[in-house]
């Protein structure tokens, strides 16, 4: 892989966001970097079963769902609901981390879903541009494109 191909992804990735690309986060008062926030029309917990449901309707393997509200209450303490699924699929992930074995620490993927202070409910998930961009992954541009395209469907799926 070139140099300039290389330093073209990389403005290409991290560019976008900033001028209002198509790698655009969306609209969130919480968005962090890296992040793709969606709006959902279901409680927290809902947003995050019908997820479930779709990604093991879709052969992902589900490996955790973290209620972070029920740990906090645990502790004595408060929180908005707070959910996290933890899915993925080796066939896509092991060839990223083939190309740049520390994507691993942000794979299997994720998707948190939360209320907040408002009582509106996102769901969240890690913006596997970003990810590739990260960790310098250049040469696995379909395995993120297709990725991206099947996050971007089954989110959208269950945040309708």
């Amino acid at each position: 892989m070139t140099k300039l191909f290389s330093v073209c992804l990389a403005l290409a990735l991290f560019a976008a966001p900033l001028i209002g690309g198509p790698l655009a986060l969306s609209a969130s008062a919480e968005a962090a970097d890296g992040l793709i926030v969606k709006k959902s029309s279901h409680s927290v917990s809902d947003t995050i079963d019908r997820l479930e449901a779709i990604l093991k309707e879709k052969g992902l393997t589900v490996f955790a769902k973290v209620d972070h509200q029920a740990g906090a209450q645990k502790a004595g303490l408060e929180l908005r609901p707070t959910m996290l699924l933890i899915f993925g699929n080796p066939k896509l992930g092991t060839p990223l981390m083939q190309s740049g074995q520390s994507i691993a620490i942000d794979l299997p993927q994720k998707a948190l879903a939360y209320e907040d202070a408002a009582g509106d409910v996102y769901l969240a998930y890690n913006d596997p541009a970003y990810l590739s961009g990260r960790h310098a992954i250049a040469d696995r541009a379909e395995v993120f494109k297709k990725i991206t395209g099947a996050l971007g469907a089954f989110t959208d799926a269950a945040v309708k």
